[in-house]
């Protein structure tokens, strides 16, 4: 969710809007009340260890994960031009997280004409109700609410997942590989783009400083930098390259290679 942004140059939100925060998800009594929420930015709030994709974040949703992940809206654009080497007439394509559905919109239109199908799958009811609205023109698009854990895939050509493994709580992500290995007709394709930890704090000190160095220059303030980063502890985890390689060695991949980077974000490309 993974979601996964080009710096856009947006100018910062106003400080009236910065000052009451939306409340982002379910409100933790232990954590304090809204008013004692940290800013994120985009107007968006949120306790410490309590990030959530829940409550108003939808509205907000693609202009905040387009300023805070690199190269975001190439990333989309590097899986649709892929896309063209799995979608067949009959293909089903699902998108792991597929927030409000901005993705799945790209990749039908790119392939309109073709007999695909479609599926963006999220736990968030108000996310998928949001997608639904957005894509009411595309009659080859269904939405699910549901966590990608409990969920039953239908053989398909093509899996995408921006952002949305690193949330998967870690005892259960090899779990999420596995099935989406057994799901792939031979020849599919997993095209997964991941926030990554590297393995040196050398190198982990300097990508965490130019990244905090990239949402200043996107209009974030050093405040709601550091309140999103204490509002996904523990909620976001991001494993290291060679963990995320394990994890689809494991599942049955052995032809796989990285797309795409910049920094810690990278997206891969494993073929079944």
């Amino acid at each position: 969710m993974a979601n996964a942004a080009a710096a856009t140059g947006q100018k910062n939100d106003s400080a009236a809007t910065r000052e009451t925060p939306s409340v982002s998800g379910k409100e933790d009594p232990a954590k304090g009340h809204a008013d004692n929420l940290m800013t994120l930015g985009d107007g968006l709030g949120a306790g410490n260890g309590s990030w959530t994709f829940a409550g108003n974040v939808h509205k907000v949703f693609d202009q905040h994960v387009s300023k805070s992940v690199p190269l975001y809206t190439e990333s989309h654009e590097v899986g649709v031009q892929m896309s063209d080497f799995f979608i067949h007439e009959g293909s089903v394509v699902y998108d792991i997280g597929c927030s409000t559905g901005t993705l799945l919109r790209k990749l039908a239109t790119y392939h309109k004409g073709k007999n695909v199908r479609f599926v963006g799958i999220d736990p968030v009811p108000d996310m998928i109700a949001d997608a639904r609205e957005r894509s009411r023109d595309f009659d080859n698009i269904e939405y699910v609410v549901a966590d990608v854990v409990d969920f039953d895939f239908l053989k398909a050509d093509l899996i995408l997942s921006y952002y949305t493994l690193q949330f998967v709580l870690p005892k259960h992500r090899q779990e999420v590989f596995d099935k989406i290995f057994s799901s792939l007709n031979w020849g599919g394709g997993l095209i997964l783009f991941e926030k990554m930890r590297f393995p040196d704090a050398r190198f982990q000190d300097i990508t965490m400083q130019l990244y905090q160095e990239f949402k200043l220059m996107n209009g974030y303030s050093a405040t709601d930098i550091i309140g999103k980063s204490r509002s996904l502890k523990g909620v976001l985890e991001p494993f290291s390259e060679a963990a995320n390689r394990d994890l689809m060695s494991r599942a049955g991949f052995t032809d796989m290679t990285s797309i795409m980077r910049y920094l810690s974000f990278v997206g891969y490309l494993a073929i079944k």
